[in-house]
């Protein structure tokens, strides 16, 4: 199984930016990614999530209308689109594997255990 998340960057308040998420090799299908994030000094938190066939997207409330997933490459590639990005924004994001779905809309911190594969974090930094 692979996970390679990438895209991220040191960004001002407002710009964008595109993660990627190549996912790979995994004994079942469709996987459901998930994008999670983790702030310094906080837990894991979810942010969205899509199966690799395009299906059952969900985000969590408060990134709602600003992030956006989507999947490409018949699922071996999932993207995170983040728009208006803020200075709360800044973490190390990273994208992990489930068969089932995992959808967390009040973006309590989850366990790590909560997600079967994890990909190495890529980190989004918003400052001026």
């Amino acid at each position: 199984v692979q996970l390679v998340a990438s895209g991220g960057a040191l960004v001002q308040p407002g710009g964008s930016l595109r993660l990627s998420c190549l996912a790979s090799g995994f004994p079942y299908s469709p996987v459901y990614i998930s994008w999670v994030r983790q702030a310094p000094g906080e837990g894991l938190r979810w942010l969205a999530g899509i199966y690799t066939d395009g299906t059952k997207i969900y985000y969590t409330n408060s990134v709602k209308g600003r992030f956006t997933t989507s999947t490409e490459n018949a699922g071996n590639t999932v993207y995170l689109q983040l728009n208006n990005l803020k200075s709360d924004d800044t973490a190390l994001y990273y994208c992990a594997a489930t068969r089932g779905m995992v959808v967390n809309l009040g973006s309590q911190f989850l366990p790590k255990s909560t997600f079967e594969y994890w990909g190495q974090g890529t980190q989004v930094t918003v400052s001026s």
